[in-house]
């Protein structure tokens, strides 16, 4: 430890949960072949009676008691044991369960209250929450070389022209000014909009720039959708099969693969297999494509595809949205056709792509996620299969239905949401309380190896970015036409950076996989989409930025501490955080105040490659990541 600011207390009651077969952890998921000991060490001023675990299945209900030994009294405390057989409990299917320990003392019975998943208090009421303990399946691994990538998204038709001429389809618009042209956006939130206005990037444009991509250091790109659409987006898939040949098509996508192999870049595509676009060759609405489509008639191969609640007009959609009809994923040639050997999901991994990333995953059934995870791994065993899940995906709850994605038989990864938006609070609010509150709940509750590749996020293609979040002014009751031009201050994008920086840092260092959004490394501003899916600044970007961003890259790589999800909170006090990652020490000064940490060890700030001898201080608004030297 280089600093020594525990903030443990006296406690009534003490819980360690650790392995039969390992060291003590408090993470909340482990493998159905498990058994847990449970090391419960309670005040002598609780007067205990009794002691017992009340564990209930979330699949069927059923509640089981496991009673606690009393072992022996160490200085004023009662120390019981329990052991919790998992393939006892779980014989069946993995599953998920919800715990607590039951108090027995002379007058009375208390209940733990779960706060975060790992700390709680004691309660009297019988409906106290209880923790939560994901069981998942023996064999379930994620893939180590996702352990330590940086990620990096490319919405692809803003990211860059490139030099090779494209010809322009016959019904898209060209907005022609990179640097100042602003996106179509509606008039008003919900209204229609063609989307077929674009600003020529391409792959092509991508490939002139994996060179800069790599001296940032990022190892992994992940694409917004590339396949033939009508859209800029391309969220409107026409056809699986086919790159847009506005991105360049099928020669732009393998010459972009030879080139990312030669640089030990990995790609992951993004997988919009929930919906079609009503102008695709399976709905066809508009009669574009060659092929009769499930619109055109009953008789179509894809009539199945979709369900029509009064043929044609009739169907459901995405969100009601009658661009995006639904597919239905129980069908036995929409299954076929994605997921066969020769389907989508294998085709790509074939033609060299490292996985995918799942649009909407929480409207994906269990089956067809269960079939999609089998078919991946396959065709490639580290194929890795990211979920767009906003919340925690350990129990979330979707369409009345619990999900499993980390279970062992769906998803390796999520994107962290959650995490993202303690982030943001924490270096808005200072409240690291709060911080540490989110941030046990989410690692606790998920498989260690699933916490160590995480898609941890700032921004995305779907949220304002993060520097205007971090420093421009509310958008709420300004219109679109005040959003597409509206910018921060100098003096407000200045205070934004220094809270960047510090997100930044949290970030990185946090488990999991960081995702850049492209442009958010050269400090683009913008609100809502498509506010945050302005071109990029070549020429114009930041570089003070991009050279923070180099350096957590490459301390995100090649420091081993940071490619696991082994993590310790050493200080959590007003806007402090400071957490241990192995032989790393991360803290974070979100106040407003400077405050002095005394070090135990002489060591180096690897963000600023400062050595430190006795102390080191923060000013406010700023971050260190210390190792002993």
């Amino acid at each position: 430890m280089l600093v020594n600011l525990s903030e443990e207390k006296p406690h009534l009651l003490k819980i360690e949960k650790r392995l039969c077969r390992k060291d003590v952890s408090n993470m909340g998921a482990f493998s159905c072949k498990d058994k847990i000991q449970l090391c419960i060490t309670a005040s002598r001023r609780l007067a205990v009676t009794e002691l017992c675990i009340q564990i209930t299945a979330d699949n069927t209900g059923i509640e089981s008691i496991e009673k606690c030994e009393f072992k022996e009294t160490q200085n004023g405390y009662d120390v019981y044991t329990a052991v919790i057989d998992l393939e006892k409990i779980c014989p069946e299917e993995n599953n998920l369960l919800f715990w607590r320990v039951c108090v027995r003392t002379f007058d009375r019975t208390l209940y733990t209250h779960s706060k975060n998943n790992v700390d709680f208090w004691l309660s009297d009421k019988a409906d106290a929450k209880k923790f939560r303990l994901l069981v998942y399946d023996k064999d379930f691994v994620t893939p180590d070389w996702a352990k330590k990538s940086v990620m990096y998204q490319i919405f692809v038709d803003r990211f860059n022209k490139g030099t090779t001429q494209i010809a322009l389809r016959n019904d898209a618009v060209l907005i022609e000014d990179w640097e100042n042209g602003i996106p179509e956006y509606p008039p008003y939130s919900g209204a229609p909009m063609k989307n077929n206005s674009f600003f020529g990037g391409n792959l092509y444009g991508v490939i002139e720039k994996l060179d800069y991509l790599q001296s940032l250091g990022v190892n992994v790109l992940y694409f917004c959708p590339i396949f033939k659409a009508f859209s800029n987006h391309k969220y409107d898939t026409g056809d699986y099969e086919t790159v847009d040949e506005m991105f360049g098509g099928d020669d732009a996508f393998d010459k972009l693969v030879e080139e990312c192999t030669k640089r030990n870049i990995r790609i992951i595509l993004d997988g919009v297999f929930n919906h079609t676009g009503d102008d695709s060759k399976y709905f066809n609405r508009y009669g574009k494509y060659k092929n009769t489509g499930a619109y055109q008639s009953l008789q179509s191969r894809y009539s199945g595809w979709y369900n029509f609640t009064e043929f044609p007009d009739k169907y459901e959609s995405w969100w009601g949205i009658e661009i995006l009809p639904r597919i239905n994923g129980d069908n036995e040639d929409v299954r076929d056709y994605f997921l066969s050997q020769q389907g989508i999901v294998r085709k790509w991994l074939k033609r060299g792509i490292s996985g995918w990333r799942l649009d909407v995953a929480d409207e994906l059934s269990q089956g067809f996620l269960e079939e999609l995870r089998n078919a991946a791994k396959t065709e490639k065993t580290d194929s890795l299969i990211i979920g767009e899940v906003w919340e925690n995906a350990a129990d979330k709850v979707s369409y009345n239905e619990r999900r499993r994605y980390f279970r062992g038989k769906q998803l390796d990864s999520v994107m962290n949401y959650p995490i993202k938006n303690a982030i943001i609070d924490f270096v808005k609010y200072a409240d690291a309380e709060k911080f540490y509150n989110c941030v046990t709940e989410i690692y606790s509750s998920y498989p260690e190896f699933c916490s160590s590749v995480l898609m941890n996020l700032l921004g995305t293609h779907d949220t304002e970015r993060i520097l205007t979040v971090l420093g421009g002014k509310s958008a709420q009751g300004l219109n679109n036409d005040t959003l597409s031009t509206l910018r921060m201050t100098k003096e407000e994008r200045e205070y934004a950076k220094r809270l960047l920086k510090i997100a930044s840092v949290l970030q990185f260092t946090l488990p999991g996989i960081p995702s850049i959004y492209y442009g958010d490394e050269a400090g683009m501003e913008g609100y809502h989409d498509p506010f945050c899916r302005f071109p990029y600044p070549w020429g114009r970007e930041d570089k003070e930025l991009i050279l923070h961003y180099t350096k957590l890259c490459s301390i995100k790589i090649n420091e081993k501490s940071l490619h696991d999800a082994k993590m310790k909170f050493i200080c959590k006090k007003d806007g402090l955080c400071i957490f241990e990652r192995g032989n790393l020490t991360v803290a974070v000064n979100a106040g407003g105040s400077y405050v002095t940490i005394n070090l135990e060890k002489r060591c180096r700030d690897v963000l600023s490659d400062k050595v430190l001898e006795e102390s080191v201080t923060l000013s406010p608004i700023e971050a260190v990541i210390l190792k002993e030297t």
